[in-house]
């Protein structure tokens, strides 16, 4: 598995456990990383904190909830880059609660930032990646296909996501686009430390996946001969704590 260099590459939630492994893994295989934050404080403490090569490696704060800011950060890339290969969605927010009780307030902030925002990235990216026949990999959850008791809300985002993804792959095959959408049991991330704590269960990390199982799967499918798809993936913890 090997990948040319000079290829570019949007991994959006990169300041995340997730998204830092799988930005990392890029840079690794010399790509130019176009990596976002919600804030310029955690955007700067990831280029500062991961020592990457500065000429591999671009920092973007981002609020994913706002339209205008979604807009200009790929105006931007578009401006900069000629080029975009692998576009990357692993940002994403969890609200947890009954249906009963749910805040339908929390409904819509999952939906900015878990549907909307990647369904707005890939439409203003597209282009490039039709051009240079790209991959865009969606970092979805296992609530996308099943979702839990409590985690209605969230869940109904995912499997928009996985909607999403689906449709996107018969549109853009033809082209020469991969789509890989990721399904992920519980994985070692601050998210998954504070769903914990709101089931009032300890937080193991060792007993879930780990940042870099997935990016390494990530990594291996985009690597892939171009002759294949993967499609969908689906990883979990060997070890179940729930």
């Amino acid at each position: 598995m090997s990948f040319r260099n000079g290829r570019v590459a949007v991994v959006i939630g990169a300041t995340g456990a997730i998204g830092k492994a799988i930005a990392g893994r890029l840079v690794a295989n010399g790509f130019t990383v176009c990596a976002t934050g919600s804030t310029q404080e955690r955007v700067d403490d990831l280029v500062r904190a991961t020592g990457w090569p500065r000429d591999q490696i671009e920092g973007h704060p981002i609020d994913l909830r706002r339209e205008a800011d979604v807009t200009h950060f790929c105006d931007t890339r578009l401006e900069r880059h000629a080029r975009i290969d692998v576009l990357v969605h692993c940002a994403g927010v969890i609200h947890l609660g009954d249906l009963e009780h749910a805040r339908i307030e929390d409904l819509d902030d999952q939906y900015l930032v878990n549907v909307r925002a990647p369904v707005q990235i890939t439409q203003l990216l597209l282009p490039r990646l039709k051009m240079c026949q790209g991959q865009v990999a969606f970092i979805n959850s296992t609530a996308g296909v099943r979702a839990s008791s409590g985690a209605g809300q969230y869940g109904s985002t995912k499997h928009a996501l996985r909607a999403v993804a689906d449709s996107l792959r018969d549109e853009v095959n033809p082209m020469g686009v991969r789509v890989l959408s990721v399904f992920l049991g519980r994985t070692a991330s601050g998210m998954q430390a504070e769903v914990h704590q709101r089931e009032g269960r300890p937080y193991d990390e060792s007993k879930l996946l780990q940042p870099d199982d997935v990016a390494s799967v990530v990594i291996h499918a985009l690597g892939m001969p171009r002759t294949a798809e993967v499609t969908d993936v689906w990883i979990r913890p060997l070890l179940k704590s729930y």
